[in-house]
């Protein structure tokens, strides 16, 4: 909403005349400018003290009337137009009071609030990406994504090679924000989820003891930089690793055919456990009993 049209909005409020920061009619009034909210506080309380550089307002008394403001903002009959009207920016890209407390709400917070929205509108995928994330094949890669965990399970479950559903997950990490070499897979689906590019009745399988890569790599130095602590593994080619019987592929044939005939080479994962650390220094014999035992011998 444009600042022109929240002011309108807040000014034309049946309650508008009734704001707790109103002077106090003239003829009701016990001293000029008192505010109508609390006819303790004077209405320059919602504004900036004008003060002389060489006489600051003191930093416990500017608190004190901050408070005081914000205690009638709460209660005003018109709180939610009058911040939308303060939150909202001019044509120029300001906000439009950039002063005072608005709303029940100061400065700062507005001023603070504004560099969130610019922040979270930057860092918002463009709709062509999100398109573009919404295609056949990667919809299927981020549904198999969510039930799966290794990485050939999921591109047994999405209907192509290890290689190409790894190269999908990695596109999606950029089409959705992310960063490849740090994101997780948890964090993958929970950004697809949050942007309505992964649907909300899709449950997500947790990632267990150690978090799972979005995009993992070739030489595995990305699982590694995620979860330093999971064990490596071991990959042996001739072993059939997925389960028996042809699964149908969710891409439709023609989007295959077009991108040439799927392969699916059978590997057995083994993953080799942490080394067993002995407990040091080993136990030693006495000299005189390995005596004993040579002359037994």
């Amino acid at each position: 909403m444009d600042s022109l049209t929240a002011r309108a909005r807040l000014t034309e409020h049946r309650h508008y005349r009734y704001r707790g920061c109103a002077p106090v009619p003239a003829d009701l009034a016990d001293f000029p400018g008192q505010a109508l909210g609390d006819p303790e506080l004077h209405i320059d309380a919602w504004g900036t003290v004008d003060r002389s550089d060489d006489n600051p307002e003191p930093q416990k008394t500017r608190i004190a009337r901050e408070r005081a403001a914000i205690a009638v903002c709460e209660a005003c009959p018109v709180l939610a137009e009058c911040r939308t009207y303060a939150n909202s920016e001019t044509p120029d890209g300001h906000l439009a009071e950039l002063d005072g407390i608005w709303g029940g709400q100061r400065s700062l917070d507005r001023h603070r609030a504004l560099i969130r929205r610019r922040q979270a509108d930057t860092a918002r995928p463009a709709a062509a990406a999100l398109a573009e994330a919404r295609t056949v094949q990667k919809q299927a890669v981020l549904r198999a994504l969510a039930r799966e965990v290794d990485e050939e399970l999921v591109a047994y479950r999405a209907g192509m090679d290890v290689r190409t559903a790894n190269w999908h997950r990695a596109i999606l990490c950029g089409l959705l924000g992310l960063d490849k070499d740090t994101a997780s897979r948890e964090e993958l689906l929970a950004t697809a989820r949050r942007l309505g590019v992964l649907d909300e009745r899709i449950r997500v399988r947790p990632d267990g003891r150690w978090p799972i890569a979005a995009a993992p790599n070739g030489d595995g130095s990305r699982q590694r930089r995620i979860a330093p602590g999971m064990p490596q593994q071991v990959v042996l080619p001739g072993y059939q690793h997925l389960p028996r019987g042809r699964r149908p592929s969710p891409v439709p044939a023609s989007v295959v055919a077009a991108r040439g005939r799927v392969r699916r080479d059978l590997r057995l994962r083994l993953v080799a456990p942490p080394p067993v650390q002995l407990p040091l220094p080993l136990p030693t014999v006495p000299v005189p009993a390995v005596a004993a035992l040579e002359t037994a011998a």
